[in-house]
């Protein structure tokens, strides 16, 4: 009977499988790399051993530190989560030499159906049909070569050990061929350590559908249903959902029957996903996953069933604890990957420290393996975390996965959660048109350009909470302006009758191309200002109710925003989405009534870091003269009407005390 496991993974597979032990009363302790001693799952779990640096090669993956580990902390099971060595039959094996419970299938069947080659052909001769092309993996170019020319294009050149959409090349023309091929295999020989290729009918517009399976080992296998994988940018998937969405009954029941053969005719013990591609009324057979996937609690939600406490039940007794006649499908499940990524940049992945993550309004299941001031490392994946949300249907779903992610705040880097916002609102999405290019087809093409149009619409309310923070911000680091902060900032004076914006900018907030200049007003008896956002005026209160979280109060609307900042960024989040600006300060305050007689006077001490015009120059309203750098920020000093630079008393590299003279502008 297994008393302790062993986790060999690390992020939010490593404390999601470890919450479903300690429910069923098993200790457990799990593994880290040097560069996440103080990761969120070494904290939440308690027990964790050192195994190696940072790169996966130095720890996750080495298979005699993990079981030496396993032995240090008394384990005498190991669960390996997801990727890592979860489908390495040479672990598995080790792990069986040192007495250790794998908790997943036996290391012959993995090498039976754990490769795409090996697999094929196991399915093949299961009956399952296969997309027509090689067999198995090719090692000889000349042969590769021979084969796509037989074939009809496009054809698909697939690494035989890639996975998770690498090592994947689309042949449209014949022609380069040769060097195509070889170019391939060196790729995948440097990436993979294996240069073999599977060759295929490529199926540019498919669905991707994948079958839960389970089995005793011993030949009985069923199945947990199927999820709908089919929104996916790059080969990789972005959004799950279970059950598929829309497929024709008949269609839908010979692939589920289809994946319990196979698992059934390989002896699979524990749990497996058995993947699918759908075009049209055809479907043929991808690859089998040997282990728990990513997107398994979409299962969960519609069975009712803890996939983990399956797997642990079948790894100890070697027997299935329930029939195929027991599991049912209930409603509809729908999950997101939230990654660090910048969608506008190609989705990039994003490294660096997480300011603030708090899903504590989202409403719906969260899988997360960081928490606020933990950091994205480039050695690893960038998932921040998985949104699941349940419902009686499936657009219920669909509408609960949105409000949790318009519910959800991440600042500090960029991510995806405006654009999986998006995604769900697509009207592929919602009638489950879609195919696995789609993404790809609409989105990445726009590249940059579409993700920075999109950046320009900017709520006021986010501009005017911007301003009120910054405003705060500012007043808390100089202290030594004491009573006249206000004014120093604002322009605004006494005895000059009711409140209305300063005459000349204190602030310039900045997106992109788009900027606003920002004008205040004094504060109000009611704890209001006035502002001037570019050609927009507004009356604005807001106050701190927490740490990083304020309420705004503008145009008769309360709104609760999460702001932080770093340097001249802003990075704001409410339920009207998320906003990133930067924020420099133009001349304001008492130099305003200088600035009206045509002097430029420094609004605080500084450097003069760049000279925008010389004497003699022609200028307009706001235009910048001289820029000087104060406290880690730009400060503006612009042209306060349209004139000559009839003077110029600074140069770059001086440094300046508060209201000296650095220009003058005569009117024309």
């Amino acid at each position: 009977m297994i008393k302790k496991v062993l986790i060999a993974n690390r992020g939010e597979i490593a404390c999601r499988i470890a919450r479903t032990c300690r429910k069923l009363g098993l200790e457990v302790a799990t593994v880290h790399s040097s560069a996440e001693r103080f990761a969120r799952h070494v904290r939440e779990i308690g027990e964790s051993v050192e195994i190696g640096g940072a790169a996966p090669a130095e720890s996750y993956l080495r298979i005699d530190a993990i079981v030496a580990a396993a032995r240090r902390v008394g384990a005498d099971a190991v669960h390996p989560g997801y990727g890592f060595l979860s489908e390495n039959a040479d672990f598995v094996r080790a792990l069986d030499a040192a007495g250790l419970t794998f908790i997943g299938p036996r290391a012959e069947t993995m090498e039976r159906i754990g490769g795409k080659a090996s697999a094929k052909i196991e399915a093949q001769r299961a009956g399952v049909p296969v997309i027509p092309g090689s067999p198995g993996g090719m090692k000889d170019p000349a042969e590769v070569l021979r084969l796509v020319q037989s074939m009809p294009l496009p054809v698909l050149l697939k690494a035989v050990a890639g996975g998770g959409g690498r090592g994947m090349a689309v042949v449209e023309t014949l022609d380069g061929l040769e060097g195509r091929i070889e170019s391939a295999m060196r790729e995948a020989e440097k990436a993979f350590g294996n240069g073999e290729l599977i060759v295929e009918r490529y199926l540019p517009r498919v669905r991707h559908i994948e079958v839960q399976v389970a089995g005793d080992g011993q030949g009985q296998a069923i199945h947990l249903f199927e999820r709908e994988c089919t929104l996916q940018r790059r080969h990789q998937k972005v959004i799950e959902e279970a059950p598929s969405a829309g497929l024709p009954e008949p269609l839908r029941q010979a692939i589920l029957a289809d994946a319990v053969k196979l698992a059934a005719s390989v002896e699979y013990r524990g749990l497996g996903t058995v993947e699918f591609v759908v075009a049209g009324d055809e479907y043929f057979f991808l690859e089998v996953n040997p282990r728990l996937q990513v997107e398994h609690p979409v299962t969960e939600e519609v069975t009712g069933l803890d996939l983990v406490a399956l797997q642990l039940q079948i790894a100890d007794s070697g027997a299935l604890p329930l029939s195929q006649a027991e599991v049912r499908c209930t409603g509809h499940a729908f999950e997101a990957r939230l990654c660090a990524e910048d969608p506008a940049a190609g989705f990039l992945p994003a490294t660096g420290r997480l300011q603030l993550v708090d899903f504590s309004r989202a409403g719906v299941r969260i899988e997360s393996g960081v928490e606020s001031g933990d950091e994205i490392s480039p050695h690893y994946d960038s998932m921040i975390a998985k949104l699941i949300a349940h419902g009686p249907d499936r657009d219920a779903a669909r509408r609960a996965l949105l409000a949790g992610l318009r519910g959800s705040t991440v600042i500090g880097l960029p991510t995806n959660l405006q654009f999986l916002q998006e995604l769900l609102e697509w009207p592929q999405t919602r009638d489950a048109s879609f195919h696995t290019r789609l993404i790809d087809e609409r989105y990445a093409p726009a590249g940059a350009a579409a993700g920075a149009a999109a950046t320009g619409v900017v709520p006021i309310e986010h501009l005017a909470a911007a301003a009120l923070y910054w405003l705060a911000q500012w007043r808390a680091q100089t202290p030594e302006l004491g009573c006249w902060t206000l004014g120093e900032l604002t322009g605004w004076r006494v005895n000059t009758g009711a409140l209305v914006p300063a005459p000349q900018p204190a602030l310039l907030l900045k997106q992109g191309a788009n900027e606003w200049p920002v004008r205040f007003s004094g504060l109000s008896a009611q704890g209001s200002y006035r502002l001037r956002i570019a050609e927009e005026e507004i009356e604005a209160t807001q106050r701190q109710i927490g740490a990083g979280r304020y309420l705004l109060l503008c145009k008769e609307h309360a709104l609760e925003l999460t702001i932080c900042s770093a340097s001249e960024q802003i990075e704001l989040a409410s339920a009207l989405g998320t906003a990133v600006l930067s924020a420099t300060s133009y001349l304001g305050g008492v130099a305003s009534d200088a600035a009206a007689g045509g002097q430029l006077l420094a609004p605080m001490m500084g450097k003069v870091v760049a000279v925008k015009a010389q004497a003699g120059d022609a200028v307009v309203t706001g235009q910048t003269v001289v820029v000087l750098e104060s406290m880690k920020m730009e400060l503006h000093v612009t042209a306060p009407f349209n004139g000559n630079v009839s003077s110029l008393r600074c140069q770059v590299g001086d440094m300046v005390e508060r209201h000296q003279v650095l220009a003058e502008v005569s009117p024309v």
